[in-house]
């Protein structure tokens, strides 16, 4: 193998690690860091890393919400829980790239050291009206929609039934 094709096959591998686990769904790498864009969304009883890894008051939060809302003919689903830093740096990046600048990335996507998702203490529930749901019963399970740009972001914020801080306009403040 000649220097350049050397290089060229390094570039590659560089490229595919710093990119991510190819195959969606598939991929043990991208499930341990809490992916679950090859899903769409997954049941809140799913066994999967977004989930085990998260504080265990919160999942139990989103399974009771998520068992009122069934029984209410609403289908909860988590579109993501728990997320690697690895993996929450890899949505800043794209979300930079999406967005053109880091200040406006910041309104949508947090900072590893700074995400709700990396500490297990957030959870995005879906679809629109699942969330929608969750938004308006969440307290009642101390569930509380965090960030006004972002209906389907929750954590847990208050005691089961009590009332839920101000909205934050967005993840950048």
């Amino acid at each position: 193998m000649s220097a350049h094709h050397r290089k060229m096959s390094a570039a590659v591998l560089v490229l595919v690690a710093a990119c991510g686990p190819v195959g969606g769904p598939a991929s043990s790498t991208a499930a341990e860091d809490g992916d679950i864009t090859g899903n769409g969304r997954i049941s809140p009883y799913a066994d999967h890393a977004a989930l085990r890894r998260l504080d265990p008051d919160l999942l139990a939060a989103v399974r009771k919400a998520a068992d009122d809302a069934k029984a209410a003919g609403v289908e909860v689903g988590v579109t993501s829980g728990w997320r690697s830093k690895e993996y929450q740096q890899r949505l800043l990046d794209q979300a930079v790239v999406n967005y053109g600048s880091l200040d406006e990335a910041r309104r949508f996507v947090s900072t590893p050291d700074t995400s709700a998702h990396v500490s297990g203490k957030a959870v995005d529930i879906g679809p629109t009206d699942a969330a929608d749901w969750v938004g308006r019963h969440g307290n009642a399970y101390g569930l509380c929609q965090v960030y006004s740009n972002e209906m389907w972001h929750f954590e847990l914020l208050t005691t089961p039934g009590g009332e839920c801080p101000p909205q934050r306009g967005d993840a950048a403040g």
